[in-house]
């Protein structure tokens, strides 16, 4: 009797102990396990950073300036009633406009265009891309030195080039370095701020011994002939304003 009672305390000892035991809790996870889980976050939070990262690159990118802001309204209206060339864009007569609605284009020197050498633009200089950064136009319309802004953009271009298709047009064309960036730009309608008008004079000279092309013997005949009008014009204000005995 006393056996069995002895054998029924032990029974009873060994129920209420063994739960307690490790080999009877649940399994750990394994180290392999956790350092893979671990590894699965790190990988997601490193892709959302990275994911960030591309997105503040590409607004900053669109801060820093590569495409043009929208053209004021108010700039559209004014020259609405203004004669336009042959693709549709308003002509300028007076400098006193500084504002203005002009289509743009865009070239590169990687395009190797017949007769232009290298990146080397008309005055002999090499083309900027830069804070400062070279334009084309017809220098009839936009005489050499002409310094503007693009509404949107922080640089400053200034023509220091031209081109056979812009003669005759008020198109401005963009310098870019690379074909890829020529083509990103393409064809866009702008508004831009005149901040210093070039030489009319300088444009003549440089002209002048081109006049065997047909394009710059229309620049330069057409430059003359603003620089004529010039000067009577300011003959005129000296008379109004000493007039003759």
């Amino acid at each position: 009797m006393k056996v069995l009672l002895l054998k029924l305390a032990l029974t009873i000892l060994a129920v209420s102990i063994l739960p307690s035991c490790s080999f009877f809790q649940p399994a750990a996870p394994l180290p392999g396990a956790t350092s893979q889980s671990k590894l699965e976050k790190g990988k997601s939070a490193q892709a959302a950073w990275l994911g960030s990262l591309w997105s503040s690159a590409g607004s900053g990118r669109q801060g820093e300036g590569f495409l043009p802001a929208q053209v004021d309204l108010a700039v559209k209206a004014s020259a609405s009633t203004l004669p336009v060339d042959r693709y549709g864009r308003p002509t300028y007569h007076s400098e006193s406009v500084r504002h203005r609605y002009v289509r743009t284009t865009s070239y590169s020197h990687q395009e190797n265009e017949v007769g232009a050498e290298g990146r080397l633009n008309a005055m002999g200089t090499i083309l900027k891309y830069g804070r400062v950064r070279s334009a084309a136009a017809d220098w009839s319309r936009y005489p050499v030195g002409t310094a503007f802004r693009i509404k949107g953009l922080p640089q400053v271009y200034v023509v220091d080039d031209y081109g056979r298709s812009l003669a005759g047009t008020n198109t401005i064309d963009i310098y870019h370095p690379t074909l890829k960036l020529m083509r990103k730009w393409a064809t866009r309608d702008v508004e831009i701020n005149v901040i210093r008008w070039g030489s009319w004079e300088q444009s003549a000279n440089l002209l002048r011994g081109r006049t065997k092309y047909a394009h710059c013997a229309m620049m330069y005949y057409a430059t003359l002939a603003k620089i004529r009008r010039q000067r009577v014009a300011q003959a005129a204000e000296r008379e109004a304003v000493n007039p003759s005995l």
